[in-house]
């Protein structure tokens, strides 16, 4: 598929009003991409495990334009939890803007977009993923009642498609439960213009996988995950790491038909810290860790050491922990976690979470 395939391009009636409605998950990438050309296109490939309990659920309602509706811009309101909140519009316009060119119905209508996250919005759980995902889709509902004739696959495709214009996690947050995001040559069908479901068969260890997400730090980020990727530009060791990335995808996707945990460990923690690495290294140079990131990282390792345990990290654009551990150590790790990590949460706070499918409809 090439860009210009997702320009809408038939004509039809306008639809008089109506309300489409989606839940989108969030997801946590274990490969990778930091840094990015416009318009959010990856310099790298990535790959993430969907979210289950994570999730963005949005009502979309369309009401025809009249024609004392003068404006050629896209008319929206937005409610978040039932409360207006005109905070949020200039990201949204931002998005419209962007996707404009694709959907050009859209300036037909005038928009009130009810939405909700399942977790905090203030927990420092990114929801831009889910977020403009929910939102895509309700996008793609629309077009799909202008052109009924359109195809399951092409609908996902281009509702990845407008999702990563808003956010680029975002074209993760559509279809499947492991996704991949970024041409990579050895995984068909892979694009930089949208996520695709991870193509080959799973080992069954990974198909129940479970991550918990400690909460360690729910303050605003010192730097934003856009100017942390405009930093890779001219980064010492930009190229080397999209190497790396794009090499460290080729093993996980064997490790991921193979069932190897322990070089699963090996991969996901290394992107984890390569991620952070390239924080440290960049000019200016930040840190999104704080000492907690890092007093769990310990101890998570002394754990695997003392117990064989397959449980491992990754980590966020942030100082946040994913504690990933599979269906059949559920138990200990549960206990550990409860027992030695929580208590560096801020809050106490963590959210127990496990591999979902992707999105859904609802009525």
């Amino acid at each position: 598929m090439k860009e210009a395939d997702f320009i809408f391009k038939k004509t039809a009636n306008t639809l008089p009003f109506g309300s489409v409605s989606w839940k989108a998950p969030s997801n946590i990438a274990l490969i990778k991409y930091w840094g990015k050309k416009e318009p959010q296109i990856p310099k790298n490939p990535s790959l993430s495990f969907t979210l289950d309990a994570c999730f963005t659920q949005t009502t979309l309602k369309y009401k025809a334009k009249t024609k004392l509706d003068t404006s050629l811009d896209t008319i929206f309101e937005i409610f978040f939890d039932g409360i207006k909140k005109d905070t949020f519009k200039p990201k949204i316009d931002l998005f419209f803007k962007r996707i404009e060119k694709y959907v050009p119905y859209i300036n037909n209508y005038s928009f009130a977009i009810k939405t909700r996250n399942s977790f905090p919005h203030s927990s420092g759980i990114a929801s831009s993923a889910s977020g403009m995902s929910a939102l895509a889709l309700c996008i793609m509902s629309i077009e799909k009642k202008l052109n009924p004739n359109m195809d399951e696959t092409f609908f996902y495709q281009k509702a990845s498609f407008l999702a990563r214009l808003g956010s680029g996690s975002a074209a993760r947050s559509v279809k499947g439960s492991i996704v991949v995001w970024g041409k990579h040559n050895s995984i068909p069908n892979s694009s930089d213009l949208f996520g695709i479901e991870f193509p080959y068969e799973i080992h069954p260890i990974f198909k129940n996988y479970h991550d918990t997400i400690l909460l360690v730090d729910k303050g605003q980020k010192q730097v934003s995950s856009t100017a942390g990727h405009n930093l890779m530009q001219n980064h010492p060791f930009a190229k080397k790491r999209f190497k790396q990335a794009f090499n460290n995808l080729n093993l996980l996707k064997e490790i991921l038909k193979s069932g190897d945990q322990k070089a699963f460990i090996e991969v996901v923690e290394s992107e984890a810290l390569t991620l952070h690495a390239m924080m440290l290294s960049s000019k200016p140079y930040f840190i999104l860790m704080q000492p907690n990131t890092l007093a769990i990282i310990n101890k998570i390792w002394n754990f695997r050491k003392e117990t064989n345990s397959n449980i491992c990290f990754t980590l966020d654009a942030g100082a946040n922990v994913h504690v990933l551990y599979p269906e059949n150590e559920k138990k200990i790790n549960n206990k550990f976690i409860i027992n030695e990590l929580i208590s560096y949460c801020q809050n106490n706070q963590y959210i127990c979470d496990r591999l979902g499918n992707g999105a859904k409809q609802f009525k």
